[in-house]
């Protein structure tokens, strides 16, 4: 069973990711660590086999304790969790020492099995910088229809999406039908391959 160590600045962080654990076999979580404070301590008691490290409100703290990981506890796998996707971000993220990065806008069900199977090796992904995005003046969505276009695309249904943004169903089919219409498309399947098309799935979007 893999030891694993969270390193996060907020409790609420720490309950989300061990929801995100409960259904996925193979972790023992070893304890939590406050990510604002050195954690060189911790890392020689615990010797955890994968330390989990939020990027937290301060980006530097996430920095220095990818670092501390890399040279205290340089067998344990890293794994950063972030909604900062774009490509200066990750280049920093994998410089300071992680191993791998994870958006937050993975579904939590998906997260512990992210978890596992990086952790074992079993993903290997070679970082290439992203290719440049449609230009926001040429995407006619709000912010909030490219949120639920993005979900779309994930393969959620209307009914998942309501719940994880706290709307009504019927909001969010209100949203996907003028979606529809300002992109000439006629059902979620057309919508979904336009996003992957044009790129409008990409975090940095829904961050401008």
């Amino acid at each position: 069973m893999k030891r694993l160590m969270i390193v996060a600045d907020h409790s609420f962080v720490v309950q989300a990711i061990r929801m995100a654990l409960r259904q996925t076999a193979g972790f023992q979580v070893v304890g939590f660590f406050d990510g604002r404070n050195s954690i060189a301590e911790a890392l020689a008691e615990l010797k955890p086999d994968v330390v989990l490290v939020d990027d937290m409100q301060e980006i530097e703290s996430a920095m220095s304790r990818l670092k501390e990981i890399k040279a205290l506890a340089p067998d344990a796998t890293s794994l950063m969790l972030t909604l900062r996707m774009d490509s200066d971000s990750l280049d920093a993220a994998f410089a300071a020492g992680a191993n791998a990065v994870v958006s937050k806008n993975v579904h939590p069900v998906s997260l512990g099995t992210l978890l596992r199977e990086i952790s074992l090796n079993n993903v290997v992904h070679r970082y290439e910088p992203r290719a440049a995005t449609v230009a926001e003046t040429d995407c006619p969505l709000t912010d909030r229809e490219l949120e639920i276009l993005q979900l779309v695309a994930e393969g959620h249904t209307n009914s998942r999406i309501a719940r994880q943004l706290w709307v009504t169903e019927q909001t969010v089919k209100f949203h996907l039908s003028n979606t529809y219409r300002k992109l000439g498309v006629a059902n979620r399947t057309e919508a979904s391959r336009y996003a992957h098309v044009h790129n409008l799935t990409a975090p940095e979007r829904l961050a401008s």
